[in-house]
């Protein structure tokens, strides 16, 4: 709660700033806006790596029973369900684009991505599905790392995971996984550092924002972006998870009564895995679910089951694409769909986990990444939403798991 004020009081204070019209000032947050970006882009790509390395590899000593069959089900099945009601708003909604001088001010300062790592990655109606497929399938393992392509590191982390998870049980796997491990809990380290210094960024980010020209302009299509997000969580809360259970023979009013307190931690604590032990308490001391499967189900949920992360993921790629000049087809909607799926059931268990990860998709198809920094001055509200409807769909998954299985 501390954080949130502070945050909002940095969102307000910037946005005064950038009111005021000083030159020398405008410069000054241009330029810490954009070190807070290159930073967000150094740390994005390797966080997201590890998490996905590290998840899947973790699986085969978890066991993959029927409990972790019908986890990984009902996961994948309200996560895709999140995404698709995402992408259904932005069609039916359909966000306007920021103006041109808001953006190009933006990514000024910011080095152009080369044109072999945009290529590897473009979506545009210039380039077939044929050709995108093939170029994500990388043919040199040192190549997706010099040139962050995120969507061809993607597959490697998730081949060299399942992997790990198949090998026998030996001290090198061991040693490979505890490495992997201590590196991931390094980058952890660094982005606690990062968001700790977040409000100065946040400043940088509101001034930049309130300094544009066209500030009507930049409101409606935000405004629209912000409602496309934020209504699609709220679907997902109040109607699509409620059908799940209720398809299931489960009351979701009285589910979510049982688990509130796990949710509202987590609307304020912003962190599914700070939340995991009220999480658990609630499943089984007020909701009843057999202790085996709670401590079993919720743990992987905290780790895979991220049904807001997902359809921020699609909807924010889809408002940067478009903004970045990219015809949104339908093939290219269900494309961003699936890789939305796909990412956020990888996505590190950290404060603005979906924002990093989203960032570096975007860095990957060398998109405007300035347009997530406009975003970042309203995203603790929309990850307070998104974290909430987490908790709830892992409590959903975790009584479904337990009926299932009586």
């Amino acid at each position: 709660m501390k954080r949130t004020l502070i945050w909002i009081g940095a969102l307000v204070m910037g946005a005064v700033l950038g009111l005021l019209g000083i030159g020398w000032l405008n410069n000054a947050m241009d330029f810490i806006a954009t070190v807070y970006t290159r930073l967000f882009q150094l740390l994005a790509v390797p966080t997201i790596v590890l998490a996905v390395i590290t998840t899947f590899a973790t699986f085969g000593s978890k066991g993959s029973g029927r409990i972790f069959g019908r986890t990984l089900i009902y996961t994948l099945l309200t996560t895709f369900a999140a995404a698709a009601v995402g992408a259904l708003l932005y069609v039916v909604i359909a966000p306007g684009n920021l103006p041109v001088e808001a953006i190009s001010s933006s990514t000024q300062p910011i080095p152009e991505q080369d044109s072999p790592t945009r290529s590897l990655s473009d979506i545009s109606p210039q380039t077939s599905f044929y050709d995108h497929v093939l170029n994500v399938i990388p043919n040199n393992i040192v190549k997706p790392f010099l040139e962050g392509n995120v969507l061809s590191l993607l597959l490697l982390a998730f081949a060299i995971g399942i992997g790990l998870s198949k090998l026998p049980e030996s001290e090198n796997k061991a040693v490979v996984v505890k490495g992997l491990l201590g590196l991931q809990d390094l980058l952890f380290l660094l982005i606690r550092g990062l968001i700790w210094t977040l409000p100065l960024g946040i400043v940088a980010f509101s001034a930049q924002l309130s300094a544009q020209v066209s500030a009507g302009v930049v409101a409606d299509s935000i405004g629209k972006y912000v409602l496309v997000v934020l209504g699609g969580n709220v679907i997902q809360f109040f109607v699509i998870l409620p059908l799940f259970l209720l398809a299931r023979g489960l009351n979701p009013i009285y589910v979510l009564g049982r688990m509130m307190p796990a949710v509202l931690m987590a609307l304020f604590t912003k962190s599914s895995a700070a939340t995991l032990p009220v999480t658990m308490q609630s499943a089984e001391n007020r909701l009843g679910i057999r202790k085996d499967i709670a401590r079993f189900v919720l743990p992987i949920c905290t780790t895979i089951n991220m049904n807001g992360c997902a359809a921020f993921i699609l909807v924010t790629s889809l408002f940067v694409m478009q903004n970045d000049g990219t015809t949104l087809t339908l093939g290219t909607i269900l494309l961003w769909l699936i890789i939305s799926v796909v990412s956020a059931i990888g996505n590190a268990g950290v404060p603005m986990g979906c924002f990093f990860l989203t960032l570096s998709l975007m860095s990957g198809i060398g998109a405007p990444v300035a347009v997530l920094g406009i975003i970042l001055p309203i995203y603790t509200i929309i990850d307070m939403v998104e974290t909430a409807e987490n908790v709830w769909s892992d409590s959903c998954v975790c009584a479904m798991t337990d009926h299932d299985l009586q």
